[in-house]
């Protein structure tokens, strides 16, 4: 029997990016996969099942409130459209026609308006929203949040991902004690973040994660929160939630998978260095390039092989080194936001020692074929 590879005449890769949505972000143990495949051989009342794996995560998760979406993007909007049209349910029908004078406005730090794939903006514009940013590309603190909040003000939302803004921002929990005091809620995006309870113990109100990411689950999101958040999220389902719904598979197979995610031993930071050491004594030996560990940008336990290019010694710049590496028999992808700078990052969590092996020998091959 031909391999999906073959049969559909697609390429191999090698995932050294990290869980990223344009490589299909993770690949799920066999349990979950398992409780994927079971939850499509069934039937059930979908708001039944929306209700009780949720109320199952909450239990599981300590919080007050749970619910399943289509991925991580849904969740900022259908967060955003909750708080706009809580109980309304002409609003819920209407959210982009009505002319009701409801507040709309969504506050986020101006280096928290990024482009994770798809802009932040369009996610609030899509909840019906409207954006105003705080503060400056590169700093934004508390009072700088407090002087854009108006009569017209919805809520704060937050961004944590390393493609934000990290330096003098403020935390988490600053903008958790800015938005009690305005009595408005916080809405944290944590998409990629490993611990699903640390924001909304800080104070956020509605905390969106990715259930592929972290996780390892299915294509899906994951929504908790305060219980009154989290029901007038539910209620989107109804409204443009209709266009993100989440198939009866998905929630199964990431409410599984939240369970595995709180119960499994997870590789540190430390045995990553180790795992990566020989890759980059390896990569150390290859004329023009030179490689070190370094850490995860936005703070998590995440080690990562940073590797240099003397674009000026290779005879070319990393851009054409990266599009030669995607183009082999193995597509090989990395972390290319330092790119212009010469350096990308090697996410491992995803490789193994024998794919770390085919990139150092690749690397050789693509920068030693010309000088």
């Amino acid at each position: 029997m031909a391999s999906l590879y073959e049969k559909y005449q697609l390429r191999q890769v090698i995932n050294a990016a990290g869980r990223m949505t344009a490589l299909g972000v993770s690949t799920p143990a066999e349990p979950v996969i398992a409780q994927v495949t079971a939850g499509l051989k069934h039937y059930f009342e979908m708001d039944d099942l929306v209700d009780k794996t949720g109320n199952y995560i909450a239990q599981l998760l300590g919080v007050e409130s749970a619910v399943v979406v289509s991925c991580a993007s849904a969740g900022i909007a259908q967060s955003v459209a909750a708080i706009i049209t809580k109980d309304d349910n002409d609003l819920l029908l209407n959210l982009h026609c009505s002319d009701k004078s409801v507040p709309r406005e969504i506050i986020l730090p101006k280096g928290h308006n990024v482009n994770f794939g798809a802009p932040v903006a369009t996610m609030i514009t899509l909840g019906g929203g409207k954006v105003i940013e705080a503060g400056f590309a590169n700093e934004c603190s508390a009072a700088q949040i407090a002087d854009k909040i108006t009569p017209q003000t919805a809520a704060i939302l937050y961004i944590k991902s390393h493609h934000a803004v990290q330096k003098s921002m403020l935390t988490v929990a600053d903008a958790a004690d800015i938005a009690q005091t305005h009595n408005l809620p916080l809405i944290v995006d944590a998409a990629a973040e490993e611990d699903l309870t640390l924001y909304y113990r800080q104070g956020a109100d509605l905390v969106i994660y990715s259930g592929a990411k972290a996780i390892e689950g299915p294509t899906s999101g994951l929504v908790i929160g305060k219980q009154t958040y989290v029901e007038w999220v539910k209620r989107q389902r109804h409204g443009i939630g209709r266009a993100m719904k989440m198939g009866k598979e998905g929630i199964l197979g990431l409410t599984l998978a939240i369970e595995n995610h709180l119960n499994q031993t997870k590789e540190t930071g430390a045995e990553m260095v180790t795992r990566m050491t020989p890759f980059i004594e390896k990569l150390n030996r290859i004329t023009g390039v030179s490689a070190k560990v370094v850490w995860d940008s936005a703070g998590r336990d995440i080690a990562r092989t940073e590797i240099t290019f003397n674009e000026q010694r290779i005879g070319r710049n990393t851009f054409e080194i990266l599009a030669q590496l995607r183009q082999g028999n193995i597509a090989i992808y990395f972390r290319e936001y330092k790119a212009n700078e010469g350096r990308i990052e090697v996410d491992i969590r995803s490789v193994t020692p024998m794919q770390l092996s085919t990139i150092a020998m690749e690397i050789r091959r693509v920068v030693m074929g010309r000088k």
